[in-house]
């Protein structure tokens, strides 16, 4: 698949309506193999919710658009630059406080230690790349 198609794709107005059903049935399944029905249908009732919000909701705000990926523009890409890495760095500080509360309780601080060391890893070789490729 060339960049172009994917681009496309994600572009389209139903990529993240679709995603959400997907997910929210990925949701569900994980909930009845789990025993926990319903945790699984309260997931795809959420997502599916989500995903018709965003189909329908896009053609009054450009927000919404933006999100979707058919409203996008390079002002909306460096957004969700932006957004993304605020996100990123926000679940990094919260896996740094819970994993040192764990091991403030006396626990071994898993999976907060691994879940760091997966973040850590992944911001060092995105920077090595980035820099390498810049």
């Amino acid at each position: 698949m060339t960049s172009e198609r994917s681009r496309t794709i994600t572009q389209s107005k139903w990529f993240l309506p679709a995603s959400s059903l997907v997910l929210g049935a990925a949701i569900l399944v994980a909930g009845l193999i789990g025993r926990q029905p319903v945790v699984g249908v309260s997931g795809l009732i959420i997502m599916t919710a989500f995903g018709l919000f965003v189909l329908l909701a896009g053609s009054r705000s450009e927000t919404v658009r933006g999100l979707r990926g058919d409203g996008r523009d390079e002002r909306f890409a460096m957004i969700d630059l932006r957004a993304t890495a605020l996100s990123g760095l926000t679940v990094i500080i919260a896996l740094i406080v819970a994993w040192l509360v764990a091991i403030a309780r006396g626990q071994s601080g898993s999976p907060y230690d691994w879940l760091c060391a997966i973040g850590g890893l992944a911001y060092l070789i995105a920077l090595g790349l980035l820099r390498w490729r810049g």
